[in-house]
């Protein structure tokens, strides 16, 4: 598809009151690399919502400079050395250049693609989505009461092969929260923070999560209650002690299992832990955090965690395909 086609695509995803993510997410998914960047959906989109009819570039006061000339191509060289962590956008306010010039310089000409956000196509068998009504995940992470800034802000452009910069981390003494959460298609169903210097065992792991787990469970089926419920969680010792699995077994609750050392296909820190931390504000308790991250949990559309749970097999499969091997820069 051409930028044309694209934007047309985009304009009529608008006007069909489609979120801009969930455009780019269908782009990426039908495109790949060809993909056009986040930010230039979100542009397009908003254009279009403000009424926009043309899809063609506006002429731009002065010389256009849409060249590929070998000066252009080491001018936007050596912006991207000075700092990988450059937009398309940014490149051309800096070159002059159109938008598609810069686009095919970097892509075409540098042979650059930026390593971030991870997405895989969605093909699932309808016995494979029944399967995922019946998935519940779940998964602890540390939230920072101050932010910093988001993970598309760290996107760097490599060349193929090339190991992206290093980005610093803030100090480990920085204020911090664990929370657990557990998720299924239709939202949120435990979200529980841990106090400061408490010990995480089997027994805080039965007794703190997966017993609220339950009951909330049986909240929301009360006919079918745990029958058939699968529960995906990694592999940390108080996730695969003996009580756990004897307790989850009383409850008729089925076991996914979760391949070692494989961080690919932890379905929270793959897509919802990442979503949550760049909603964030800079609560500065552990309360204040919890009401924050709750209130960005039931913010999503509920399409968005059915969408989610389409891909989680898609995950695994990659993952196999790949020998067990980390795949995010696999992605193409």
């Amino acid at each position: 598809m051409n930028k044309e086609q694209i934007r047309a695509y985009i304009k009529v995803r608008t006007a069909l009151n489609m979120q801009p993510k969930s455009i780019f997410d269908d782009l990426c998914t039908a495109l790949r690399d060809q993909a056009p960047p986040y930010n230039t959906v979100v542009r397009w989109s908003k254009l279009c919502r403000e009424g926009r009819e043309g899809i063609e570039d506006e002429p731009r006061p002065g010389r256009p400079v849409t060249e590929t000339t070998s000066d252009n191509i080491e001018k936007v060289r050596r912006l991207i050395d000075n700092d990988p962590y450059l937009t398309i956008d940014e490149i051309q306010v800096e070159t002059g250049l159109s938008h598609g010039t810069t686009q095919r310089i970097v892509s075409g000409h540098l042979k650059l693609k930026k390593i971030t956000d991870r997405w895989i196509p969605n093909q699932l068998t309808d016995s494979q989505r029944a399967e995922r009504v019946r998935i519940l995940t779940g998964d602890e992470s540390w939230f920072y009461h101050k932010q910093l800034g988001r993970k598309s802000s760290n996107a760097a452009w490599t060349a193929s092969g090339e190991t992206p910069p290093t980005v610093v981390q803030r100090s480990h003494f920085a204020p911090k929260t664990l929370f657990c959460i557990f998720f299924k298609t239709t939202g949120p169903v435990l979200i529980h923070h841990v106090e400061r210097g408490q010990t995480i065992d089997h027994d805080y792991y039965i007794n703190n999560y997966l017993r609220p787990l339950v009951n909330e469970i049986k909240k929301q089926r009360s006919s079918s209650a745990t029958h058939a419920i699968k529960i995906h969680h990694d592999n940390a010792r108080p996730h695969v002690h003996e009580d756990v699995s004897t307790y989850l077994e009383s409850q008729g609750i089925m076991k996914m299992l979760q391949p070692p050392n494989s961080p690919d296909i932890t379905p929270s820190d793959f897509w919802l832990f990442d979503l949550i931390k760049q909603n964030l504000t800079d609560p500065r308790s552990s309360v204040s955090l919890h009401r924050v991250v709750a209130k960005v949990m039931f913010s999503i559309n509920e399409d968005e965690y059915k969408k989610f749970f389409d891909k989680c097999i898609e995950w695994i499969k990659l993952c196999v395909y790949n020998h067990g091997d980390y795949f995010e820069h696999l992605m193409k």
